[in-house]
């Protein structure tokens, strides 16, 4: 084999080319982009939004069922951009970690408990809450049920750590696939405020002020480095309007309402939510009154 070729190093993931390659983790990367959708997420002082495209491959498919959006929890959101059979696995182990969270704390008047019934803490905030999910996850807590009263008790820290976890194993394994997707969660946490996450393929995961994936990525990540240059904090409408106007230059098309999907949290209703057509409509007249 050749040095630089690549030749023969792709056929295990497992194995570094002679330039300290995984190349298939890197057609990982590529499948993202493949898959021909851009995605934009931006955080503002009190909001997170993100943005995609909506592309409905066949006529005959009904547009309401093809999304990149998913509610893991009534608080947290998640965007997933790429391979499209790869969307169910992403939403599936979400909803797991989800499931995982929810049923093994059991509901005790906000209180934890271990499995004998002693009170160990009686309030728990949402840093001890982390702390204590973060040795969960590990294995260290596995002699103790978590127990908390409040319906948020996954935390996007948590999501994105099993995310990350996930696609970094299926990097370490002959018999596994990389997943061709790159999740964006988001979130309002109660002390830091909006939170907006990105996982990728290789199995990192990071806070980001805004960010992008898919086909137009780089485009799309020089765009937002000029308007978040100068930290601004964006108001909620101002955080909408640039996240579909960074994908509307990025792709330089004007779209529809039903042509793209836009997701957010906000402070004031950390509750996540989907805009309808007629909300998109109302901040697409906005930006091209503004322009």
């Amino acid at each position: 084999m050749s040095r630089g070729s690549g030749g023969g190093y792709d056929r295990h993931i497992t194995i570094f080319s002679p330039e300290g390659r995984l190349f298939q983790v890197e057609y990982a990367f590529k499948a993202v982009k493949a898959a021909g959708v851009t995605s934009i997420g931006v955080r503002g002082k009190d909001s997170v939004c993100v943005v995609t495209q909506k592309k409905v491959p066949d006529k005959l498919l009904d547009p309401t069922s093809v999304t990149h959006l998913f509610p893991v929890t009534k608080f947290l959101g998640l965007l997933a951009t790429g391979t499209t059979a790869f969307l169910p696995i992403i939403y599936l182990l979400c909803s797991v970690t989800k499931a995982t969270c929810s049923f093994s704390f059991q509901l005790m008047q906000g209180h934890w408990f271990n499995k004998q019934g002693m009170r160990l803490l009686s309030s728990v905030s949402n840093t001890d809450m982390r702390c204590l999910l973060t040795h969960w996850l590990d294995g260290e807590l596995n002699a103790f049920t978590i127990v908390t009263a409040t319906s948020s008790c996954l935390l996007y820290e948590t999501l994105c750590h099993k995310i990350a976890d996930k696609s970094q194993v299926y990097t370490q394994h002959a018999y596994m696939r990389p997943l061709g997707v790159v999740a964006m969660v988001l979130g309002i946490d109660d002390e830091n405020g909006p939170k907006l996450f990105k996982c990728d393929p290789a199995g990192h995961f990071f806070g980001h002020k805004a960010t992008s994936a898919g086909l137009k990525e780089q485009e799309a990540i020089n765009f937002l480095e000029k308007k978040m240059k100068n930290d601004p904090e964006f108001s909620y409408d101002e955080t909408v309007q640039t996240a579909i106007s960074a994908l509307q230059s990025v792709l330089q098309e004007d779209f529809k309402a039903n042509e793209i999907e836009v997701g957010v949290v906000r402070k004031e209703n950390p509750a996540f939510h989907v805009l309808s057509t007629e909300e998109i409509d109302e901040h697409l007249t906005a930006i091209s009154e503004r322009d």
